[in-house]
């Protein structure tokens, strides 16, 4: 089972649009995608973890990402950074097991309206992968999400298509 997820916590997002259709593509593994609007995780601090300690909610994201063959994400970006809310989730899970990503496979993608495609936070959470034990299997990027995705048919530019068929194939063949 490939776990699938948008870094994003909004069920509109376009990071999750684009999760559910590279979810989509893939035919020779089950692929359980997560609408992290479920997952609302209080924002992080040692006080409240020595307080309350870890959800439920929590340890069993960190047993599915444990139990998968690999991860296909997508981050959005604020400020040319992951979110506020992707990085918080990173920080409760590496305070539960630090390795939580330890020799898990990921396709790392991102997407925004602009033209740069997300490509900062891209950058910024492919090296956070590495640091918690996964590995970046390829990585994706899509600009201008609103001229190039299409709800209906997915990625509408040619050039970007096929280079999201490549990043997913070379993922799919490492997992």
């Amino acid at each position: 089972m490939i776990l699938a997820f948008a870094g994003s916590n909004s069920p509109a997002s376009i990071n999750y649009k684009l999760v559910k259709f590279t979810a989509g593509l893939v035919s020779d593994s089950t692929v359980q995608v997560l609408n992290m609007a479920n997952y609302p995780f209080p924002m992080y601090s040692e006080d409240y973890e020595k307080a309350k300690g870890f959800s439920n909610s929590l340890m069993e994201l960190r047993d599915d990402i444990r139990n998968s063959e690999g991860l296909i994400i997508s981050v959005n970006e604020h400020n040319s950074n992951p979110s506020a809310y992707f990085k918080n989730l990173i920080d409760w899970l590496s305070r539960l097991e630090r390795n939580f990503l330890d020799g898990k496979k990921v396709f790392l993608m991102s997407a925004s309206p602009g033209g740069r495609g997300a490509i900062g936070a891209l950058g910024i959470v492919e090296k956070m992968v590495v640091r918690f034990g996964g590995e970046v299997a390829a990585t994706f990027s899509l600009p201008s999400f609103y001229e190039t995705f299409d709800p209906k048919q997915g990625i509408v530019d040619s050039d970007l298509a096929t280079e999201h068929k490549n990043a997913l194939k070379v993922f799919l063949s490492k997992k």
